[in-house]
């Protein structure tokens, strides 16, 4: 069977993954750009913006991993966008401009379904409203075959978590503290119980831990 991963997943050293008072302009709230500042220069994160060069040192290494083997993904509303509740705007496709990184199909877990949104480069959102498990299913019989990566944000690789769903989690734990924001780890007590866990510090200042099911 397909395994079920998160990759590059920032969290502060507090253990939040995104800040407080998320909105168009800033989509990880009061944290800005500082859980990704080591993720930038890498030639991993230059590909995806269609750029060359890039650092290609122990954090590329590590964060280059994300895309090898993927079938489809899943992810939170909020990772989409900052819009809550019904939706106002069914013209908002994403962050990520009008080709996506993601080349697949990604399921888009919310309260408000609406209808699929066909993107550049074989990205194509679907909007369920789905329990983990579900969700899973669907994407995986989108994937083909292939892995289904978790993409964020913190509840939804929480509850995946919780639901004992993941078989590969890569967490990237900044050197920083941002005081409030969404927490990953509350209600995950004794997790890494059920995990090959390893970890490595880079120049950067970055701890790579990866959670793997053995």
């Amino acid at each position: 069977m397909s395994r079920v991963r998160v990759h590059n997943f920032s969290v502060s050293v507090d253990g939040f993954a995104t800040g407080e008072g998320q909105s168009l302009d800033a989509p990880f709230g009061h944290a800005g750009a500082r859980l990704h500042e080591w993720f930038f220069p890498t030639s991993t994160f230059r590909r995806m913006q269609d750029k060359p060069d890039g650092s290609r040192g122990a954090d590329d290494a590590v964060a280059g991993t994300w895309d090898a083997g993927i079938g489809a993904e899943i992810m939170g509303r909020n990772k989409f966008g900052p819009q809550r509740g019904p939706w106002e705007d069914d013209d908002w496709v994403g962050w990520w401009g009008p080709n996506p990184p993601f080349h697949t199909p990604v399921f888009v877990l919310t309260h408000h379904p609406r209808p699929s949104v066909e993107m550049e480069g074989g990205t194509t959102f679907h909007f369920i409203d789905a329990t983990p498990q579900e969700a899973l299913r669907q994407a995986r019989d989108a994937a083909g075959g292939l892995d289904v990566r978790i993409g964020g944000g913190p509840t939804t690789v929480r509850e995946f978590l919780a639901e004992d769903l993941v078989d590969h989690l890569h967490i990237a734990v900044v050197p920083i503290v941002l005081g409030r924001g969404e927490r990953l780890w509350d209600g995950l007590e004794g997790l890494e119980q059920r995990f090959r866990v390893e970890s490595v510090t880079t120049p950067s200042g970055i701890t790579h831990m990866t959670f793997t099911r053995p």
